[in-house]
């Protein structure tokens, strides 16, 4: 592994309530998933955000999720295929527009929160998903869990898709992440997610919490910027693939 990206979730504040430490982080990862308003950010801070990204030269991703800002998109809701790709096209076309609007261009779509685990495993979903991508613009990337729908759905549209692993979320045996619902959901230890992203960059592969190893397609690293920890964890993950000689940036 010569180089990797590393993503953020990111413009996730929402009027007078902030979350996250966005402008500080940008200078260290080489992506950024910006909300799109159904899940958390607001106009001015999606404006701001994107401004950010593009002033460090990170990568801008669109982020686009259930409607749902009282759940933070982590709640499942049952959309039709229909609805989905015409929430998402939505939503992608309003970043668009306002990174064009800067001077800036999109550079992937990512979905947010239940949506991404609902297309991980619902291939109508990431059907719906990818082909509202497509009809807006059929040079993005799209960012989807290694070995899941939404990258082999993206492929079949003509996507160019970025397999992802996450260094601050645990994996079952088959390769999903652990649902939120459990104690062990996150990985909270900044030296462990380090550890973590490293092995899977160099290695493929990552430890499940029933103890097996199981072998990942690592081509982003993905970090979350709500977490208490996103800072540090951010600061560590790239000082260990800056120490062993990985370049960090986006695909």
């Amino acid at each position: 592994m010569e180089s990797i990206d590393l993503n953020c979730d990111m413009g996730e504040s929402y009027g007078a309530w902030s979350m996250g430490r966005d402008r500080d982080i940008l200078p260290l990862v080489s992506s950024a998933n910006i909300a799109c308003g159904f899940h958390a950010g607001d106009p001015t801070t999606i404006r701001e955000t994107v401004a950010i990204a593009i002033d460090t030269g990170t990568a801008v991703g669109a982020h686009p999720s259930y409607p749902d800002i009282q759940g933070f998109g982590r709640r499942e809701m049952s959309l039709s295929a229909r609805e989905i790709h015409d929430s998402v096209v939505y939503q992608v076309a309003a970043l668009k527009g306002i990174c064009e609007s800067l001077g800036g261009r999109l550079h992937h779509v990512k979905p947010h929160g239940a949506l991404y685990n609902r297309a991980a495993r619902d291939a109508e979903a990431a059907s719906a998903i990818s082909e509202a991508v497509s009809a807006i613009d059929g040079g993005l990337f799209v960012y989807g869990l290694a070995g899941s729908y939404l990258v082999s759905e993206g492929e079949k549209v003509g996507l160019r898709t970025t397999s992802e692993v996450f260094a601050d979320r645990t994996y079952l045996n088959h390769g999903s992440l652990t649902p939120r619902s459990r104690p062990d959901a996150l990985v909270e230890s900044v030296e462990e997610a380090a550890d973590r992203a490293l092995k899977m960059a160099v290695e493929g592969t990552v430890a499940s919490v029933e103890g097996s190893e199981i072998l990942v397609r690592a081509e982003t690293i993905c970090i979350h910027g709500d977490g208490p920890n996103a800072l540090e964890f951010a600061k560590a993950i790239r000082r260990s693939l800056d120490g062993n000689g990985i370049e960090v940036k986006a695909p």
